[in-house]
Formats: structure tokens, sequence, C-alpha cells
């Protein structure tokens, strides 16, 4: 099945950015500044400890059971009912059409995380609901388009349920099907299973590569199974026990244009994969900035690779706007392709030119807002403040940030953000992390913002998520699909 990566670059990993002083003169066309304390944000020997917070089970629970989970237990809720209704003839139609509700389930599962359809989904929605519909209607959008991974998740799993239903099925009427349909089924079942179990989070962030290889070549692999099963089906004659491959007939079955669409959409993001011109910029051993051609919208990620169809990871992109002649990855350097980078700089990478839409694409959405993030999730963020008009606020925590980055990303910054629309927290030079809440809370109250965004490591996300849900902030944090 369709493989997706991209929730990794909106994680702030390695605590390694930027910092400015905050006594640096503000820039002559910010918005009117936060009531900023300097004895809160200057420089000090050892910063205050953090207090300790723990959320109630409520707040617990209103997180976990996000919208994510939401469409995934609505969606495998409503394939189970008709699953039970099938199976006790309740329903004839799943009975007779079983191949239509498995492959309608993959192709739903698939459009959900092609790349083509979420850019319209996310132009759509930011071209028409743009600052004027109500807070909770432009908050609910945000959220929708986030999750959509729900609806991923629970109609692979649904699709996965009704074809070991139809291969049931096919066991229990054996006498009146060919062996063949019966062994390609099985075969379908475990590509998928395969497919689905190497998606789990624990294998999916544990092993990338593992998971990358498995969820799209054995994904492949049941997709072409898919077809066979399909044909085969539809070929064979359960009456007369005979092959009958009627090419007509097997076009207008309906589980025909669902395997259709799926190879379609599959196919797609494939076209656009070339093979691009970098620049390496190395500025530290914890940090590769990445440069390449062209400018880009705020909000989108890239996918890269060493290679055209192996292991892609994705970064969050920084460019000044469509019109700039350059964009930037930022990539912490973690595991195995990132340490590549630094021992063997590339002078080309393999990259999809259709990229992928993370959820700041919808900054515009907001009339003001909060952009906090840590580490290498800067790569993910900076580009809302520069190019969302004036109104996103940055906080940026980090270490030892100028010397880590370079001149470039710290060129941007001062380029284009002065203290009136920035907090940027060296931990290192304080002595260790701010009280993010009370940043987040000053910031949020101050530069009157509807939302804040969240880039950062899974226990920064989960105390910053925690703390403005206590504190009813509207926030979207990153998320790790479940």
């Amino acid at each position: 099945m369709a493989s997706h990566q991209v929730n990794d670059a909106e994680r702030g990993i390695a605590d390694i950015i930027h910092s400015r002083s905050p006594t640096a003169s503000a820039s002559p066309w910010a918005l009117p500044s936060l009531p900023v304390k300097a004895s809160d944000y200057l420089a000090k020997p050892k910063a205050p400890a953090r207090p300790t917070r723990r959320a109630n089970l409520w707040i617990s629970w209103q997180l976990w059971f996000n919208t994510y989970r939401k469409f995934y237990t609505f969606v495998v809720s409503m394939n189970i009912t008709g699953l039970i209704l099938a199976a006790t003839s309740t329903w004839k139609y799943p009975r007779d059409y079983t191949g239509a509700f498995i492959l309608g389930n993959l192709l739903i599962a698939i459009l959900m995380r092609n790349e083509l359809f979420g850019r319209l989904l996310y132009l759509i929605i930011t071209t028409l609901f743009a600052k004027w519909p109500p807070l909770w209607f432009r908050l609910g959008c945000t959220s929708v388009l986030q999750h959509l991974g729900g609806i991923h998740s629970g109609c692979a799993t649904s699709g996965f349920m009704w074809l070991i239903f139809r291969v049931i099925l096919i066991f229990i009427d054996h006498k009146d099907n060919h062996d063949v349909v019966l062994i390609m089924g099985v075969i379908t079942n475990l590509a998928v299973a395969v497919s689905i179990l190497s998606a789990f989070p624990w294998v999916r962030n544990t092993y990338h590569n593992v998971f990358e290889r498995h969820h799209r070549f054995v994904g492949w692999l049941g997709l072409l199974c898919t077809w066979a099963f399909v044909v085969l089906g539809d070929s064979y004659d359960v009456t007369t026990h005979s092959w009958k491959p009627d090419g007509i007939h097997i076009i207008r079955q309906q589980q025909f244009w669902f395997a259709f669409g799926m190879t379609v959409f599959i196919i797609i993001p494939w076209l656009t994969v070339r093979e691009v011109r970098v620049d390496v910029e190395i500025p530290s051993p914890k940090v590769v900035v990445l440069r390449f051609e062209r400018g880009m919208q705020q909000g989108l990620l890239a996918r890269i690779s060493r290679a055209s169809i192996m292991e892609y990871h994705a970064f969050g992109i920084i460019s000044e706007g469509v019109h700039s002649k350059e964009h930037f990855l930022i990539c912490g350097v973690q595991g195995d392709f990132t340490r590549e980078l630094v021992q063997n700089p590339p002078t080309t990478v393999w990259t999809r030119q259709l990229k992928f839409a993370g959820v700041s694409n919808t900054s515009t959405l907001y009339k003001r807002g909060i952009r906090i993030c840590t580490g290498t999730g800067l790569g993910a963020a900076l580009s809302t403040c520069i190019q969302v008009s004036l109104l996103w606020y940055l906080i940026w925590i980090g270490s030892d940030q100028e010397k880590t980055f370079g001149p470039t990303i710290s060129g941007l910054i001062h380029k284009h953000l002065g203290p009136g629309r920035s907090i940027l927290w060296d931990s290192k030079e304080r002595g260790g992390r701010p009280d993010v809440m009370k940043l987040i809370k000053e910031a949020y109250i101050s530069w009157d913002a509807e939302v804040v965004f969240i880039t950062s490591n899974r226990s920064g996300n989960k105390e910053m998520m925690e703390g403005c849900k206590a504190a009813s902030i509207p926030a979207f944090g990153t998320l790790w699909d479940f």
C-alpha cells in the first residue's frame, strides 16, 4: 500500500538550533512586541527549574482519543457492522460483491496518502475558509486535514478484514471455486498483512528502512496480487466450473475500476520523481543543511533519497516564497541516511517534485498564531513565520544554535524575524530549557493568537499539548501515527 513518512519531518528530534539575543533592536516592520521582561529572557547562567506538570485523566483521554482515532474507530466500526450483517446473511449484497468492499476500502486508504489528492484538499480548504469562518470551524478543518491518516489506517484495516472474509467464503465454497483463485486470495492476504504490520508505529519509528521496504515493495506485490485475484475471480464461472476470460465482462465490474483507481493513485507520485542537484552545507557534526533550486510555498514537506525507488526520508521545507531562487532542508544527523550525508555529501539526490502538504499549510486559515518548535523542528516551522504575512510568532528552543546551524539558517532568522516576532531560547547559554508553557501562555495572550502549532520530540510534544489543553489553548502537535 502507499507509504507515508511525513510525520518524521514534523519532529524536533535533536534540540540544536539558533538563538538571537532579545536585546537586539526590533525590526522596523515588526508588529507590536510581546510585553517581554528582560529579566525573563536575557541570558542567565542557569535557567530556573521547569515545574513538573501531570495532566489529569480527562485531558489525557481527550488527547489520546483525537480525530485520528475517531476517524479510525468510525471507519472500522462501520465495516465491522457490515461484516457481521454479511456473515449472518442479513445483508446479501456484501456476500455477492465482497470484492467491491475490499477494493473500495483499499482505494480510499491509498487516496488519503496520495500527494496530489492531499494538495488539492489543502488548497480547497485554505482557499475557501481562510480567516472568515468561526474559529471552531477553522480548527476543525485543520484537525480533519492533519488526521486523514485515521481514515487511511481505518480503511486499510477494514479492507484487510473484508479480504479475510472473502477468502473464508471461498474456502467454504471451495468445491465451486478453482484452486488458483483460492491460492491467489491467500497470497494477497499475506501481502496485505505484511504491508499493514510493517506500518505499525513501533516498526516504522524504530526500523524506518524495514518499514519503507516492506510497506512499499510488499504493498506493490499486494497490488499485483489484488489485480490477479480480481481478474481470476471475475473470469471463473462457479456454475459451469470453467474459465471465461471475457474482457468486456471484467471491465464492467466495479472491483475492476477500484483496482484501476488504486493503481493510478499509487503511480502518480512516482511519475514526478526526479534526480536534482543539491548543495550540502555541514555547519556542525549535528546538522546538515541541503540547498535546492526554486522556491516553495510554506507548509510543504520534501522526501529525498539516494536512489530512485529506495528509502525516502521526509523533511520540512524552508523557503522565502514561491518566487525565491532556492529552498532548504534541515537534516539532524540521527540515522544512517543523515550520517551518510556528512560522510559522503551528495551532489544530486532523488526527490518527488510533487511535495506533500503538512499541517503547517493550514496556517493561512488563521488571523494570528504561535509556531513553537524544538531543535530540527525549525525545518517544518520557519517558512510559516516567513511567508504568512507578519501574523505568526516563532518560539524556537535549541542549544548553541548559531554555531550548530551555521550562517544560512541564522541568516534567514535575522533577515525575516526580529525580537518582536520571536523568542529564540539557547538552552546551552541559559543553562537549561525554559518553562515552555509560560512562554506559550504569554505569547498566546499578548499576540492575540488563535492557535498554536507545535513541532517537537515525543516528550516535548506531550508536555506542550497537555499544557495547552489544560489552559484551553487550541493547539496542534506532532503526530506519531497510531
